[in-house]
């Protein structure tokens, strides 16, 4: 009985197999010279060129060293030699020339690209075992199965295709399960290394955060590429200060000049026009260029900070100033900025102890009455109380700088900035302090009743009063006007300069827009039940998806210009819904989103274009008396002593309680939380 060869060669034997007559006559054809047929010629003929025709002489002629380091030498220079457009030659130098193996878009596949070290080291072992198993074959068995290998080789990729065919419909399932096994490899292609940088980074940028740490780990050429910044400046614009339009996640504030000062940069590099195309790092500016503090506030310049609020000291580096560079020639005055990942990282940090409630608690106590008002900002934190008196605190060690002392009654509004602190007092005057020196810089006398609230923007002042008007100052001709309008005390202004408008909330239970040009209220909203005490603009880069039916049924705006048509009617384009005063399209429009509260217990939200109330956050037990938003979170306080935060779209989110009285004043920043309350205290939630 024959032995099978299969199970021969599988147990290790080295003595010759047997040969059925079939077998035998089918081998004994390739022991003859080498005389192709017609079809043959063709076949040869198609692909390669003359001088590369395998004849009789190569198909007989081809000997295997038995040492597997010289593997490379054998089979890998004939396949080589007869498709040299093809096949480059496993292990050692290849035969292309330099330039090709520098530039990867050549005319090679993927497998046979020659600077594809990777591709060629893993092949090599494979090589090795083919050499190995055909040394167990006698020398006709080689030539004949080089002669195979020679036919396929040197044929056109369409007979490739047909000649694979023929050989699968003759395979058994041994052997279609041997070729699945080995396909399943062999066609794991590493994309990102073989394309281009450009297009890498625009397939990266498709990922989200924890795909992209995840490619990052695959190899260093795919951390290089994952981390880039191209990648991760995407990242950020998409999510920080917004609701990610794909994952719904957003992460907490951050200043948005930084992320339009390196856009363009990073565009040029995602395109292949950078640096280089491998640098991690930003495109350079062009030379004698130098961007300073004042361009971009997010700079630290000889250690200083120049943002008050968004980005936080995390956030920025030390740049040397301009004079240190210009003494040294070859040193750059280029911004430098740490990676977006590790930005992004930060922010998303503080995005999930948001989410989770995770905070460290700081308790400021000095105030003997009611605090009323506060503001902070990365350093300090300003308090306004019912004594009388203004604190500045250090948010670091909880410990009072100085007191600011000069109203004869209690305060109810401030404002400060880098320079100066604007205060209201019952007393109804305003105070401008130099908050670093604790001296009272001027005292504004305007009003008939005490000052409730305050809003300064650059050069304009305006202020709320018990005597139900509103007073605009401005600093730089000292002139002054009042509007008139509501019916009880003014409890809240806010100023926005962009489109010189002001709203102002009130306890006659309305809210009302004003035209700073024409003086003239030109929209009043109606809808809450109780006295509106707050009233907030929101930020352009807020977005809401409302139903027009939801609340709109219940709370109306009406509009104090003939100009304007009913808005029982379809609205208008949004121009025309702000009176004459907006007919010229170069003056901006206001804010589309406003923000109330009132004691009736309820938050409203706003669209100002058209006076309709979008939706109404009910959960608190009591009037709302604070009130704080950025565009991922809304932030109330109420005389039921609680402090709440709300998801603007999808509503109450969190409560925080602690104090022992009416919550009066919040701060919100993109990683702390303020409160300040009539027990005296003033809580600080840092995330």
């Amino acid at each position: 009985m024959d032995m099978d060869p299969h199970f021969d060669r599988a147990h290790g034997s080295a003595k010759k197999r047997k040969i059925s007559p079939a077998t035998d006559e089918w081998l004994d054809s390739f022991a003859l010279p080498f005389q192709p047929d017609q079809h043959e010629k063709s076949l040869l003929s198609s692909k390669v060129p003359h001088e590369g025709i395998l004849n009789h002489h190569d198909a007989a002629n081809i000997s295997l060293s038995p040492n597997p380091r010289f593997a490379g030498q054998t089979v890998a220079p004939f396949l080589a030699k007869h498709i040299p457009d093809q096949y480059n030659p496993l292990g050692g130098p290849s035969t292309l020339d330099e330039p090709a193996r520098g530039n990867p878009n050549t005319k090679y596949c993927y497998r046979h690209r020659p600077d594809l070290k990777c591709r060629r080291q893993a092949n090599e072992p494979s090589m090795d075992q083919l050499h190995h198993e055909l040394e167990d074959l006698s020398q006709s068995d080689q030539q004949a199965i080089t002669h195979v290998w020679s036919l396929f080789s040197a044929a056109p990729a369409k007979h490739r295709n047909l000649m694979l065919q023929g050989i699968l419909t003759q395979c058994c399932f041994p052997q279609l399960s041997y070729l699945s096994c080995n396909v399943r490899e062999l066609i794991r292609i590493d994309f990102l290394s073989a394309l281009p940088p450009e297009i890498s980074y625009k397939i990266l940028c498709y990922l989200d955060t924890t795909s992209l740490c995840k490619a990052a780990q695959v190899s260093q050429r795919w951390r290089t590429l994952a981390d880039d910044d191209v990648v991760w400046h995407k990242m950020c614009a998409q999510h920080i200060n917004q609701k990610c339009t794909k994952c719904g996640w957003g992460l907490p504030l951050l200043e948005r000049k930084r992320l339009r000062a390196s856009k363009r940069q990073l565009q040029l590099r995602a395109t292949g026009r950078g640096r280089n195309e491998w640098s991690p790092e930003i495109t350079p500016a062009p030379e004698g260029t130098f961007v300073t503090e004042e361009q971009d506030p997010t700079l630290v310049v000889d250690g200083s900070s120049s943002s008050d609020c968004g980005l936080t000291h995390s956030d920025q580096l030390t740049v040397p100033t301009a004079s240190s560079t210009s003494l040294d020639e070859e040193s750059e005055p280029r911004p430098k900025f740490r990676p977006w990942k590790d930005v992004y990282k930060d922010r998303f940090k503080v995005g999930i102890n948001w989410k989770h409630g995770r905070y460290s608690t700081k308790i400021f106590r000095g105030h003997s009455n009611g605090i009323m008002c506060l503001q902070f900002d990365d350093h300090i934190l300003a308090t306004g109380s019912y004594d009388s008196t203004i604190k500045i605190w250090d948010m670091e060690t909880c410990q009072e700088i100085r007191t600011l002392r000069g109203h004869t009654s209690g305060i109810r509004c401030l404002q400060f900035d880098k320079t100066k602190l604007i205060s209201g007092s019952i007393d109804q005057s305003l105070k401008v302090w130099n908050w670093r020196t604790g001296q009272c810089l001027s005292t504004c006398i305007g009003h008939n009743g005490g000052i409730i609230g305050l809003h300064f923007d650059a050069a304009f002042l305006a202020s709320a009063s018990m005597d139900k008007t509103i007073k605009v100052w401005n600093f730089e001709d000292r002139s002054t006007f009042v509007l008139r309008g509501h019916s009880d005390w003014v409890n809240a202004v806010k100023l926005d300069m962009l489109s010189r408008t002001i709203v102002s909330a009130s306890d006659d239970c309305t809210v009302k827009m004003w035209d700073l040009d024409s003086k003239q209220c030109i929209r009043t909203f109606e809808g809450h039940v109780g006295q509106v005490q707050q009233v907030l603009l929101m930020p352009a880069e807020f977005d809401f998806e409302h139903d027009d039916d939801r609340d709109g049924a219940s709370s109306t705006a009406s509009v104090h210009s003939p100009s304007v048509p009913s808005l029982d009617t379809i609205d208008p384009p949004r121009h025309e819904c702000f009176g004459a005063g907006f007919l010229s399209h170069d003056r901006p429009l206001p804010p589309r989103y406003m923000l109330t509260s009132a004691l009736d217990s309820t938050i409203r939200l706003w669209d100002t274009s058209n006076g309709k109330c979008l939706h109404t956050y009910f959960g608190h037990l009591e009037g709302v008396w604070a009130l704080a938003a950025d565009t991922l979170r809304i932030v109330s306080g109420a005389e039921d002593r609680m402090v709440k935060v709300w998801d603007p779209k999808k509503g109450y989110e969190r409560t925080f309680t602690g104090h022992a009285g009416p919550v009066t004043c919040i701060g919100l920043s993109d990683s702390k939380l303020c409160t300040g309350s009539e027990d005296c205290e003033v809580r600080m939630y840092s995330f």
